[in-house]
């Protein structure tokens, strides 16, 4: 089910030149006239995640989100969140259901039929994680590829293909969400799993039973954002905000700022199946199970 959400305020305000873009770039076309249409999976902090607003409700956050907001400021546009698992983010790109896709989104050559992909705005890696208890056990993947060990990666994700190429013979776990696979490895339902670096580090954060055993070898190691196949005007646009948002240094900004909420007390935390907030005691709970 798609819902749309609005988004926690990253940063305090957005200095960017509108007016200027909006005269030169008239004739970018979106799926709605007057909005950017953005698709996202809210579970990858600190991409793109729930945290507490200043009225105590579960709010979108995240470097992804704030990027978005200013594209479409720079751009002139209203904001539009779509929210979905990972794999229909890639969906609502091919089906042109939206504008852009904003998670994380490594630009495999793999997805080039599907949509285009603007530069790259923020390079990090690829990991395997486990628990601290098995951290001396499941440390390489010679350890890991074998048919008694369950390891979890996200549903439709690189990192999907990661644990097929490097451990084909494990018992290889496919899940909607990154939250659903933290939630199984403090359970104990999960060995290990495959995780971008950055997300590995800010669950960490969180829930410190969590332990990052290997850098997983990766060709493209950076993040795009996925765009309408075709759209050239669209990504020019897209392209030239990113580069604006360099330059004034609001990235650099984003990401700290998005860093630092992931770890604060304002994180949600993690999500039931329902994809609604995890009570705060279910989450005790799995993380107590791990450490008796």
């Amino acid at each position: 089910m798609k819902k749309k959400f609005a988004i926690l305020a990253i940063a305090a305000c957005l200095a960017v030149s509108m007016t200027a873009f909006a005269e030169e770039d008239a004739a970018v076309e979106t799926v709605t006239e007057g909005k950017l249409t953005v698709a996202t999976s809210p579970d990858f902090a600190p991409y793109e995640f729930y945290a507490i607003d200043e009225e105590g409700t579960p709010t979108l956050a995240g470097f992804d989100m704030a990027l978005a907001q200013y594209i479409a400021d720079y751009m002139g546009l209203e904001l539009e969140v779509v929210t979905v698992d990972f794999d229909g983010v890639l969906t609502e790109l091919q089906t042109k259901s939206v504008d852009l896709g904003m998670a994380g989104l490594s630009p495999d050559p793999a997805r080039e039929a599907a949509m285009d992909f603007s530069d790259i705005y923020y390079e990090g890696g690829q990991s395997l994680v486990t628990v601290k208890d098995n951290a001396e056990t499941y440390n390489s993947f010679e350890a890991v590829n074998s048919s008694d060990v369950s390891v979890g990666a996200q549903t439709g994700s690189i990192q999907l293909d990661l644990a097929n190429e490097n451990t084909p013979d494990a018992d290889i776990v496919s899940l909607p969400k990154v939250t659903d696979i933290i939630s199984e490895l403090l359970a104990g339902k999960l060995d290990a799993a495959y995780i971008e670096t950055d997300v590995a580090k800010s669950y960490q954060k969180n829930y410190p039973d969590l332990e990052i055993v290997l850098d997983v070898p990766y060709d493209v190691e950076g993040s795009s954002i996925g765009i309408c196949k075709g759209n050239e005007a669209l990504k020019a646009a897209v392209n030239e905000a990113i580069a604006a948002a360099k330059e004034d240094g609001s990235l650099e900004s984003f990401i700290a700022e998005a860093n630092a909420l992931a770890s604060g007390e304002k994180y949600e935390g993690l999500l039931d199946e329902n994809g609604e907030a995890a009570a705060e005691e279910d989450t005790e709970a799995a993380t107590e199970a791990v450490t008796e």
